[in-house]
């Protein structure tokens, strides 16, 4: 599997381990839990360019993040979205939201004015997910 992230993807998240078919990133922006979930195939855009195969693998390992943020946070809801308007390669976002949040009901996109989280902060909460989702299949690279 050839993978290369996008730059910007690489700008605007944190490492945090990868699963059989992509690697999670944990968004810099200091609003809620916000993960990334990026197959590591090269030249994807779309779900539908994925093998049947790698399709269901892509949302199994999206379910477990969804399963992480709910029972590490209880969020009012979670929006899970494939945008890609600024980023093509194929990603999708996992927004733990709040009734109480900055910019609730709307979607975050458009709405929301973030500012980056401190490094201490983004450290915390990498560990956090990696403790969490290890026992799920998670691997973290030295």
């Amino acid at each position: 599997m050839s993978f290369s992230l996008h730059p910007r993807l690489a700008a605007d998240s944190a490492y945090v381990g990868d699963f059989a078919l992509c690697q999670l990133r944990l968004a810099g922006a200091d609003f809620g839990p916000w993960l990334l979930l990026i197959p590591r195939i090269s030249g994807i855009e779309e779900i539908h360019h994925l093998s049947p195969s790698d399709q269901q693998t892509l949302w199994q390992e999206s379910a477990l993040v969804a399963s992480c943020l709910e029972s590490l946070f209880a969020p009012d809801k979670l929006n899970i979205a494939a945008i890609g308007n600024l980023v093509p390669q194929l990603h999708l976002h996992h927004v733990a939201r709040f009734r109480d949040d900055a910019v609730w009901p709307n979607p975050i996109w458009g709405h929301l004015q973030a500012t980056p989280r401190s490094p201490s902060q983004q450290t915390a909460l990498v560990s956090q997910f990696r403790e969490a989702l290890v026992t799920q299949g998670l691997t973290v690279l030295s």
